[in-house]
């Protein structure tokens, strides 16, 4: 239950992947100049292609997402176990409930990011593009994207690149407890992600009008700022009906007690 969340808001915030990541889907291109991630309708795509196409095709969209994943839950693990390493500090319980504050925070800016409200998230993507500035120049290199492995190399660059959304789903990976879980919750947040992310490699600039569409962004704001508001309500109140338990962004209580 507590994996919900994250889950819910990779779904609701895959609004966001899609700008971002549209980009280089729609750049999977082989030198005959058939797409390799088709971005016609499917039923185009398979009157354009033989069966053997189309299963290769998705097979690197598959690829690409696993290796996005697999990113996402290193980072996790980095995250987690490195809070897990400082636990013993006498100040640990206090920079506990500060992250914890700061992801409900982060929840709450993208809520209104998503909906078009507040462009403040942008200042927080940009902190971390030094490290993707290293790592971009090596995506050239996997272009274009014409295998599994070059897929799945590309996705696992593509994992760092610069996101709020991922910045505040890390935080909460911080408050797991360990390690392991810190990658559960990144990867149960990139699963959220994967439908949107795995139909777009199917239908291209479709979907993304779709996602980008005005109500479409609003109501996925306006959920994610749900969850970042209950959360700081969870704070403020210490103990929360269950109901409220199994929404929140973070499966450690109030208290918290690591190892939950």
């Amino acid at each position: 239950m507590s994996l919900i969340p994250f889950l819910l808001v990779g779904l609701l915030g895959s609004v966001h992947c899609v700008g971002m990541c549209g980009g280089i889907v729609s750049a999977f291109s082989v030198t005959s100049r058939r797409r390799v991630i088709p971005i016609a309708p499917m039923a185009a795509a398979q009157m354009a292609m033989p069966q053997s196409a189309v299963f290769a095709d998705v097979m690197r969209v598959t690829a690409y997402n696993a290796g996005r994943l697999t990113s996402y839950a290193t980072a996790g693990a980095i995250a987690g176990g490195l809070a897990q390493s400082l636990s013993a500090l006498s100040f640990m319980s206090s920079l506990q409930a500060i992250l914890y504050l700061l992801a409900n925070l982060m929840l709450v800016a993208l809520g209104l990011y998503l909906m078009n409200a507040w462009q403040g998230l942008t200042r927080l993507e940009a902190a971390g593009r030094g490290l993707w500035s290293r790592l971009q120049p090596l995506t050239k290199q996997l272009l274009p994207a014409d295998s599994f492995g070059k897929a799945l190399a590309l996705g696992g660059l593509w994992g760092w690149v610069p996101c709020g959304m991922v910045y505040s789903v890390l935080m909460s990976a911080m408050l797991a407890g360990s390690a392991v879980q810190g990658a559960v919750v990144m990867f149960a947040f990139g699963v959220g992600t994967l439908p949107a992310l795995l139909v777009m490699g199917l239908f291209g600039a479709q979907l993304q009008r779709v996602l980008h569409h005005r109500h479409v962004r609003m109501a996925s704001g306006i959920i994610v700022l749900l969850f970042g508001i209950l959360g700081l309500y969870r704070t403020a109140h210490g103990m929360t009906p269950a109901w409220l338990e199994a929404i929140c962004v973070t499966s450690s209580s109030p208290s918290f007690h690591w190892g939950h």
